[in-house]
């Protein structure tokens, strides 16, 4: 690869990385482009050659954010299974994990919806779509606890536990709502295997 190209895709990454962070930490709205310039160090013709608008700048960092957090949370939760929790009680010991990771603030995909407030917008959708895959990802795990006929029952209601416990972290600033979502969760799913 050139230098040129190189350059490149470095000064691409750490435009994408310094709005991943302060979209996180204020909003996707609340940052302007110039604060993401000047905290990434970049020319602002250097961003506009990567993104033609803001907009293309949040979908970008929320598909970033995709991979970074899918990878973050899959790592908890193998810690925890390698400990010798079953996998979906180290689904809900990773959830608690992430509430209280320094700088939590719930989760972006929900955040970016709510302040986009455009169910079109391109990165409404891609959120929309992260949340179908998060949620199928549970799902996966809680058909290996109960099976997969049980799950289709029980998973629909932990996936709401789950948002729930996300949105109430956030309001109540306390990791206390994982416990809470992985108590009832297990009570459904225990009620799923007598079915």
């Amino acid at each position: 690869m050139n230098k040129a190209r190189a350059s490149k895709s470095e000064a691409r990454q750490r435009i994408v990385e310094t709005a991943e962070r302060l979209f996180y930490a204020e909003g996707v709205r609340a940052v302007g482009i110039d604060r993401i310039i000047a905290d990434a160090e970049v020319a602002k013709m250097s961003l506009y050659n990567h993104f033609p608008s803001k907009d293309y700048l949040i979908l970008a960092v929320l598909q970033y954010r995709e991979e970074k957090f899918d990878s973050m949370f899959e790592n908890w939760i193998s810690h925890h299974v390698s400990k010798g929790t079953d996998r979906l009680e180290a689904f809900f010991a990773a959830l608690k994990d992430w509430f209280e990771s320094p700088g939590f603030r719930g989760c972006m995909f929900i955040n970016a919806r709510v302040e986009l407030a455009d169910a079109k917008h391109p990165a409404s959708k891609f959120s929309a779509q992260h949340k179908e895959r998060f949620h199928q990802m549970l799902q996966t795990i809680i058909e290996e606890s109960v099976g997969m006929k049980s799950a289709k029952t029980a998973a629909p209601a932990i996936s709401l536990l789950v948002e729930g416990a996300i949105v109430t972290a956030v309001m109540a600033q306390s990791s206390q709502p994982a416990d809470v979502a992985r108590e009832a969760a297990l009570a459904l799913v225990t009620k799923a295997k007598r079915k």
